[in-house]
């Protein structure tokens, strides 16, 4: 594609010529006032500079940035609806913090019967990762002690069967696999196959006769990640699996059968098991890492907690509607689902902005993606960015990027033009 940008008719100095001249104007005889009056229109012809800059750099670009007090310093087809891919992942994370709290923490419930069946009644913890298995599994071996148990029944009714997410039915990546209120290291299994043998990528993993046969079906040769998007039945059993090896590390055999079913009336608890991450830190890994099934667990359990379950994509998008319409955003900030695999989320850049306005108290939760306090998003054709930047004259600003295209490094160019021009 021939290159379109054209230099601007007038070249502008940069910050260093302009410091020079405000010394040479110090030392000059002017009068009082003729300086002020320089000294005055300098930032002015700085804010220019920034602005210059950034039409140069990306012509068609959508681009806003504000300061503190809600100024526009730069404003680029502000107001044109544009696909925000993964800085979807902003939004949810604060309707999260509104509605949950960062001190929340996802619960899994466990019940035995008389006949010491066990029951396990999922509730959509999106960070039962091996790790935390290896816990719960020790918690719940004090807590039912270390006769074998007679049957493992799986209990995922607190997610309809029927639920899809949009967009995660076209892609097969790993981490996008479909949503469960039982579901083990992100709904994936990491292994490694030569030939016909495969075992575990993680060693922190056991590996079980399911991963075994899936990963010989779907797996890459050598090492890889698969998800279990297909059939939400093998996800399920993969769950039971992986928590019937880590009971029997922590001293409790199995000597029945892996099924699925509900927890039977009446029958109480006997152990529950608290996410040992709060939600902050959830939000965190979701953002450094742009998860979309963690966004998304995230994202129905709004809707769960708030109005009760089970959960649905429905409760979730009414939730954050009526907290967007509360903050007059309703019609800036367009919602499909929670982790921008999307392409039906609409936003504004004056919409984005104002909501980074009032995730501003949570901005620590976007540092470590890129360096800095910022959320990067792409989709095929669409590269976007957003979050906050410190500038040398306006101090920490609110930004929003959107491009057309998949030249992300275009973004971080526009990034530095910012910081550096204002």
């Amino acid at each position: 594609m021939p290159n379109t940008e054209r230099a601007p008719a007038v070249p502008l100095p940069a910050i260093p010529s302009i410091r020079a001249l405000i010394r040479s104007l110090m030392g000059a005889a002017l009068p009082l006032s003729l300086l002020a009056l320089v000294l005055l229109l300098v930032p002015c012809s700085a804010l220019a500079g920034a602005k210059e800059k950034v039409a140069k750099l990306a012509p068609s670009a959508l681009v806003l940035v504000m300061d503190a007090k809600g100024n526009e310093l730069v404003a680029r087809n502000a107001d044109k609806p544009f696909v925000p891919a993964s800085v979807t992942k902003i939004v949810t994370a604060w309707l999260a913090m509104e509605v949950l709290g960062g001190d929340y923490r996802f619960k899994t419930r466990f019940f035995l019967d008389a006949d010491r069946v066990l029951y396990v009644r999922g509730g959509g913890d999106p960070f039962l990762i091996s790790e935390e298995l290896a816990r719960l599994a020790n918690g719940l071996a004090d807590a039912i002690g270390k006769e074998p148990i007679t049957g493992l029944v799986l209990d995922a009714s607190y997610y309809p069967g029927n639920l899809r997410i949009p967009g995660v039915e076209r892609t097969s990546e790993a981490y996008d696999a479909l949503n469960s209120a039982l579901a083990v290291n992100f709904n994936t299994i990491h292994a490694v196959r030569r030939g016909r043998k495969v075992r575990s990528g993680e060693k922190q993993t056991p590996i079980t006769p399911l991963a075994v046969s899936q990963f010989r079906k779907r797996g890459p040769k050598g090492r890889g990640r698969i998800s279990l998007t297909q059939d939400p039945a093998i996800s399920l059993q993969y769950a039971g699996e992986l928590l019937a090896a880590f009971l029997k590390r922590a001293g409790v055999g199995l000597k029945g059968k892996i099924t699925t079913g509900a927890v039977p009336q009446g029958l109480a608890p006997v152990y529950v098991h608290r996410q040992s991450r709060p939600l902050s830190e959830i939000l965190t890994e979701m953002l450094r890492y742009s998860n979309n099934y963690i966004a998304n667990q995230v994202f129905l359990e709004i809707g769960g907690h708030a109005q009760g379950g089970p959960v649905s994509l429905e409760k979730s998008l009414k939730v954050a509607r009526d907290i967007l319409a509360r903050h007059d955003l309703a019609e800036a900030i367009r919602l499909e689902e929670g982790s921008g695999i999307s392409r039906g989320n609409r936003f504004t850049a004056r919409g984005l902005a104002r909501l980074l306005h009032h995730f501003t108290p949570h901005a620590a939760l976007l540092y470590g993606q890129n360096g800095g306090p910022h959320k990067t998003g792409s989709l095929s054709g669409v590269r976007t960015l957003a979050g906050y930047a410190n500038t040398s004259r306006h101090g920490t600003v609110r930004f929003v990027i959107a491009l057309r295209g998949n030249n992300g490094a275009l973004r971080f160019r526009l990034l530095k033009a910012i910081e550096s021009g204002l």
